[in-house]
């Protein structure tokens, strides 16, 4: 009997050796036809491979609709493209050549680099390569072998790779396909039939390793799908994403600024994007204190040894701020000859002290907790803050508003009882579906980050993480919507929730967490005297629905595409004036509106009406109010709506009604500009 074990545990078993399309057949008509490839044993096999008779596999039949799909065909096209090269250029080395979310790349250096120019020729002899249709065959030799054959095919970033990063490897493998081997843990699609259309998108900088002091490459961007329909989809929304990236719309609009004399990645908000980042505050502010959180204020920079304790320094260190060490001590080193790597190293091993900007605001508001005794009767504790966080992000990562050194957290921190844990993560979740409903981000889906039951690392009881990620996949149950399990993706202190928004032309965005957090508690020895009189250990929620106010603003402008929702606009309504003569009855209208608290700018010059109007819709007001003599006449207003158009004369009070309406419910009219 041969033996078929599928994804979802079930076995079925065949007389003699059966084909993988037959399997599918047995499952259903549709899952036949749909097929494209069978993983059996992880390793790609196309539908037509025969399962020799009385072997035991285990089968999983792959359709477009896998998320694993799209991924592995576009790694197999990154191998074409790493192909083509090598036989335009010589002499070529190549890195790395991953397939992300809706693109791949590979990492390259060549004598002669490469430009966009060459882009067409690289693509037609692509096509070449797909149409001889040979496969990717796998091959696994002792690590040491492999060593041996990058060496000799002169492919020094795959040997030092395999020396460093493969160190603790018996084996490795290559894929090959005709003339081209390269070092891939794969999986690959069984032959390059599978690969639709492709595109190539750009070329930029990348270092080796992504280390400054490297050897600088040229990482060549691609992207590929099964149809030439959704490659064109795909290339439209590109078309969309330039129109809308935040950071021309940042400049144009004018509401951020990144200066060199200040810093890469530090941001300066200027007063039409600190309105914006000040009402997401005060929404979501609104909603915490309902929720009976209480705000705190920490510094921007502690004492080394409270990161040590929390365990962010020095295992992160890379990703943080060199740290500030005393005066004093700095002298006398000094006057010793100490080195820089003799200074870090005692820093290390704890011989000397310092103070480094902060990285996470999570030790300060534990020592918030621990600054006086709690009984079971105190918890939960709800601690939020707007803090403000650095990292040493490297400069050819940093990018607008999401990838910065210095961000704000909409951050909290709650401590609570194992009994409490379930109620608080689903009152955490509840935040994040208010703040996406207010955003007009309802196409969202969400991740629970579970552990790796054959993994060691992660700290805490069993049975607490078994109640712990009960919890969490009970709190993403609320929201109605489907959610994804993800064994191994927990923190290594405690299981996650993540939420992965789609904005209005389709790109994904990981937007807020959730995450259970049994380590801090215990590095701190936090604890709670229980209703038996003893001290118990609480645990500990971190949640971020916005995560970063940088990065969200950033997204923010991308799906609005700039013309945000009047409640957010920062200018929400302009006030033109036909004529000069209009402009005494306009100030009465614009102090009404002031008074209301809507947010008016006017604008009286004695320019053409059209002028006027064409700036407005340039700047994207949300609300044109427009006044001549006639309007004086009638106490009206006449109303041009970013959205709907000319709507005509309105009384003025009726207008504000509208205005005022629509400002205090957080209406989204429109989620995109057409």
């Amino acid at each position: 009997m041969t033996s078929v074990k599928l994804p979802d545990g079930n076995v079925k078993e065949f007389e003699g050796a059966i084909t993988i399309k037959e399997v599918a057949q047995s499952i259903g008509p549709r899952l036949a036809k749909d097929a494209i490839w069978g993983e059996i044993d992880h390793q790609p096999y196309p539908v037509d491979y025969a399962i020799p008779e009385g072997a035991d596999v285990a089968l999983k039949i792959i359709t477009k609709k896998d998320p694993n799909a799209l991924s592995t065909m576009r790694h197999s096209c990154a191998h074409v493209m790493a192909r083509a090269v090598m036989r335009l250029r010589k002499n070529v080395r190549l890195a790395y050549g991953p397939a992300e979310d809706n693109y791949f790349y590979y990492d390259i250096e060549a004598d002669e680099p490469l430009t966009e120019s060459d882009f067409e020729a690289i693509e037609a002899e692509m096509k070449n390569i797909v149409w001889l249709d040979e496969p990717f065959e796998r091959i696994v030799t002792p690590r040491e072998k492999a060593i041996e054959i990058c060496a000799d095919m002169k492919q020094d970033f795959k040997v030092e790779h395999i020396e460093k990063r493969l160190a603790d490897e018996e084996t490795v493998s290559f894929y090959q396909q005709g003339e081209f081997l390269d070092l891939c843990a794969g999986p690959h699609v069984p032959s390059p039939k599978f690969i639709g259309a492709f595109k190539l998108l750009s070329i930029a900088g990348a270092y080796w390793m992504g280390d400054q002091s490297r050897e600088q490459l040229q990482r060549l961007y691609a992207t590929a799908f099964f149809t030439e329909k959704e490659l064109e989809e795909h290339l439209e929304n590109l078309e969309q994403a330039k129109a809308r990236d935040h950071r021309v719309l940042g400049k144009k609009l004018g509401l951020f600024h990144i200066d060199e004399a200040v810093g890469q990645g530090l941001i300066l908000w200027t007063p039409k994007g600190s309105y914006i980042r000040q009402q997401l505050q005060d929404f979501i502010s609104e909603h915490l204190r309902r929720q009976g959180y209480d705000q705190i204020f920490t510094p921007h920079i502690g004492k080394l040894e409270l990161y040590k304790t929390s365990g962010h320094f020095p295992y992160y260190q890379e990703s943080q701020y060199p740290p500030l060490v005393h005066r004093e001590q700095l002298s006398q080193m000094a006057e010793e000859g100490c080195s820089c790597g003799d200074l870090a190293n005692r820093m290390k091993e704890g011989d000397i002290d310092g103070y480094l900007l902060k990285p996470m605001n999570c030790p300060h508001h534990v020592k918030v907790y621990d600054s006086q005794p709690r009984s079971y009767r105190d918890l939960p504790i709800r601690l939020a803050e707007f803090g403000t966080v650095y990292r040493w992000e490297q400069s050819g990562e940093i990018g607008g508003l999401t990838r910065v050194r210095g961000f704000t957290q909409d951050d909290a921190h709650l401590f609570v009882t194992q009994e409490q844990l379930a109620d608080e993560l689903i009152g955490c979740i509840e935040l994040v579906k208010i703040i996406f409903g207010a955003m007009g981000m309802e196409d969202y889906s969400v991740r629970v980050g579970l552990r790796d039951t054959d993994n060691d690392k992660y700290v805490g009881d069993a049975e607490n993480w078994d109640l712990a990620e009960e919890a969490c996949r009970n709190a993403a149950a609320t929201l109605g919507k489907p959610f994804t399990e993800e064994p191994g993706e927990a923190a290594f202190y405690g299981p996650k929730i993540d939420f992965v928004v789609r904005d209005c032309i389709g790109r994904k965005w990981q937007l807020g967490t959730v995450q259970v957090d049994y380590n801090l508690p215990q590095r701190f020895e936090l604890s709670y005297i229980g209703a038996d009189n003893q001290p118990h250990r609480p645990i500990m929620i971190h949640r971020a629905p916005f995560g970063s106010m940088e990065r969200f603003i950033g997204v923010l402008i991308e799906h609005f595409g700039g013309a945000f929702p009047l409640w957010l606009s920062p200018e929400q309504v302009r006030l033109l004036t036909v004529s000069e003569k209009s402009e005494e009855y306009g100030r009465r209208v614009e102090k009404e509106l002031l008074a209301a608290g809507i947010r008016v700018k006017s604008d009286y010059r004695p320019e053409k009406l059209g002028a006027k109007i064409r700036e407005g819709r340039l700047d994207m007001i949300p609300y044109l109010l427009i006044v001549g003599p006639r309007d004086a006449e009638n106490g009206t207003v006449s109303i041009r709506d970013r959205i709907d158009g000319d709507l005509g004369a309105m009384p003025l009070a009726e207008t504000i009604d509208k205005l005022t309406e629509e400002i205090q419910l957080k209406t989204v009219r429109q989620k995109s500009v057409e």
